[in-house]
């Protein structure tokens, strides 16, 4: 083939050749566009056809929503209508029972029913048994009913409420409370009129009964007497505003001097005054503290001399005590778990005309007790006391009169009584209770047991089971 012919076959067949390549190309292009077409409408479609569905389900909710609105306003209205009616009939009622009342007119008396005019009325026991080892006593053991106590109880109006306790012993009978409480007579203020437990410190206001221990204080019993404080005559409560986070009670207390053991020369019965002061505040959910300041004020005026001869000349007699408790009792356990101490101080001056004729002169004697107490289960508390009590010491302390000064002075130099008292009281039911209690005791110038194994059984019939006052 000649040269030139292949110089213009070749280049028109490469012409040719890439024009195909291109026009293939170019129908791929199309074809792929067609496919992406055809998607996007198919795509198109779908959305149309979830449009309408959704479109169709808002309208059926709204029809919904404004029958069930519907039914809601209708259901009002029949409620609103039936509430008219049932009004209706209760004012139609009311007319029918005037009409009624009008025809038929009965009178009553706001007077209580016989049946409520009788007091409540319970029975305590005491009875005790101890066995003691010591050099003061030929008797080792003894068994005593202490005390039956009959202690009645009644509202006399909405306004006052009467107490009263009688003691039987087994040699005599005691009275030894009966007053009458008015409430409210002024702002937060209570009046108490009659003989009562007076409140110096905290467990002088309780009854025997209802003691943590078998007895009271060492320091109790020799400066207020083994029957405590107790005297006849006007009581003043007053709640007082509270001072932060604590609440505040005062009470002030006149009573006749009649106390044998500091107010035995008051011949002329000149009135005793008591105030007490008691703070309480809660610590927390499960603990509370309490604190409280005592003090009493009386006179005495007619002395006893050697010789029989007798002086007048009114002296002041004081008396001072502070006391503090503290009780934890987590609130769910609190029927079987708790943990209580308590504490007291006595401090008692005593101003007197000596009997050996050497003047005036003071009689100082002082003591205190502290206890620890836990609830172990639901029917059973121990316990542990401990007592301390100091005399005065004078010369002449067994020169005055038959009674002499003893316990609250003696002759022996530094003279003291320290007892320490462990305890068990195992609740039987909420009206029976038992305890078993040892003391032991030392003591320099005045006679005290110095081992003492006590028993004793409580128990309480009627509605105020062991009340402690």
């Amino acid at each position: 083939m000649p040269k030139r012919l292949v110089k213009v076959l070749v280049p028109l067949a490469l012409l040719f050749f890439h024009n195909v390549v291109f026009a293939q190309n170019k129908v791929e292009d199309v074809n792929s566009a067609e496919e992406q077409n055809q998607q996007v409408l198919k795509l198109q479609r779908q959305i149309n056809k979830m449009q309408k569905r959704y479109d169709a389900e808002i309208r059926d909710l709204r029809a919904q929503i404004k029958r069930d609105a519907a039914i809601s306003t209708e259901q009002e209205k029949k409620a609103e209508v039936q509430s008219l009616r049932d009004l209706a009939k209760t004012e139609a009622a009311k007319e029918t029972t005037t009409e009624k009342e009008s025809e038929e007119q009965t009178f009553t008396s706001g007077a209580l029913g016989l049946q409520a005019l009788n007091p409540e009325i319970s029975v305590t026991g005491d009875l005790i048994f101890s066995y003691r080892d010591d050099n003061a006593s030929d008797e080792n053991s003894d068994f005593s009913f202490r005390n039956l106590g009959v202690h009645l109880e009644s509202w006399l109006d909405p306004y006052s409420r009467f107490k009263s306790a009688v003691e039987f012993h087994e040699e005599e009978t005691e009275f030894g409370e009966g007053y009458l409480t008015l409430y409210n007579v002024g702002e937060d203020l209570n009046v108490t009129l009659g003989k009562f437990r007076q409140q110096f410190g905290v467990v002088n206001r309780w009854h025997k009964h209802g003691l943590e221990q078998v007895d009271f204080p060492l320091a109790l019993r020799k400066i207020f007497g083994e029957g405590g404080l107790n005297q006849t005559g006007l009581s003043l409560d007053w709640m007082m505003p509270p001072a932060g986070v604590s609440s505040q009670q005062l009470t002030f207390q006149v009573t006749n001097g009649s106390n044998n053991r500091l107010f035995d020369e008051n011949t002329d019965n000149r009135p005793s005054l008591l105030a007490h002061y008691k703070n309480y505040r809660d610590l927390s959910k499960d603990t509370y503290l309490e604190w409280g300041l005592s003090g009493l004020l009386g006179w005495n005026n007619e002395w006893d001399m050697l010789g029989g001869t007798e002086q007048s000349s009114s002296k002041i007699t004081t008396v001072l005590g502070a006391d503090l408790s503290v009780l934890w009792e987590p609130t769910e356990k609190m029927r079987y778990q708790n943990v209580e101490w308590r504490s007291e101080v006595y401090l008692m001056n005593k101003r007197l005309l000596a009997p050996d004729g050497s003047g005036t002169d003071d009689i100082d004697a002082w003591g205190l007790y502290s206890y620890l107490q836990s609830k172990v289960s639901r029917t059973v508390d121990i316990g542990v006391r401990y007592d301390y009590y100091v005399p005065d010491t004078k010369d002449y302390a067994e020169l005055s009169g038959p009674l002499s000064l003893s316990p609250l002075a003696v002759v022996s130099d530094n003279p003291y009584i320290l007892q320490v008292g462990p305890y068990i009281t195992w609740w039987q039911s909420p009206f029976v209770k038992f305890r078993i209690e040892y003391d032991y005791s030392e003591s320099k110038g005045i006679n005290n047991p110095e081992h003492v194994v006590w028993l004793q059984c409580i128990f309480a019939a009627g509605p105020h089971k062991h009340e402690r006052y």
